[in-house]
């Protein structure tokens, strides 16, 4: 099921916060529920991604989705529920990539809910190297290419079909790899995950 928001007109880039994740190596929490600054890390992804110039944005959910509904605030956003997400992010990017179809956007700018290091500033960067259906843009930390990444339409069909299990779009941006624009982030963001007990060290 999808809740698609009202608009006349949908931005050329829209924001695709892949938010489905567990956290099975964090006690079976989900991962956008973890709490930030007081309130759950999917509404800072969200934040991030608004604030960076995504005026839309489409959250993809899986994990415990109702719980999230019900305790994030989200106004605005595009929920899209991924009844597959234990198969990996793959499935999460597939699902996302669907909600976009039809809207107009002629790109998605994908960021991961569990990178709270990464700011709006380097979703800026990455936006601003979007040229139109065709780009292909990945935020870079010391030259090794990171998230946020932006996909042209034009590449959505190929990327739903290699997408698989938790190597997300990887395959498709190897295969395309002198297409890709890189953009140096490493002066504004942080690409940790936060994967493990230890890792919510960086939460605040």
């Amino acid at each position: 099921m999808t809740t698609r928001e009202t608009t006349n007109e949908a931005p050329v880039v829209a924001g695709l916060l892949l938010a489905a994740g567990g956290g099975r190596r964090l006690g079976g929490r989900p991962k956008a529920l973890l709490p930030h600054r007081g309130r759950p890390l999917v509404e800072h992804a969200v934040r991030v991604l608004r604030e960076g110039g995504c005026a839309t944005v489409h959250v993809v959910l899986g994990a415990q989705a109702d719980e999230v509904r019900a305790r994030a605030s989200l106004p605005g956003c595009v929920l899209v529920d991924n009844p597959d997400w234990e198969q990996g992010m793959g499935t999460s990017l597939r699902a996302g990539l669907g909600s976009l179809a039809g809207t107009g956007a002629a790109a998605a700018l994908v960021s991961l809910v569990d990178q709270p290091g990464i700011g709006p500033e380097a979703v800026a960067r990455v936006l601003a190297a979007h040229t139109g259906a065709e780009s292909l843009v990945s935020a870079s930390y010391d030259g090794v290419r990171g998230h946020p990444v932006l996909f042209g339409a034009a590449h959505w069909a190929g990327i739903t079909a290699t997408a698989q299990g938790d190597r997300g779009a990887r395959v498709y941006l190897k295969e395309h790899r002198p297409e890709v624009a890189l953009v140096e982030c490493g002066d504004v963001a942080r690409p940790f995950d936060i994967d493990t007990e230890a890792d919510l060290a960086h939460l605040e």
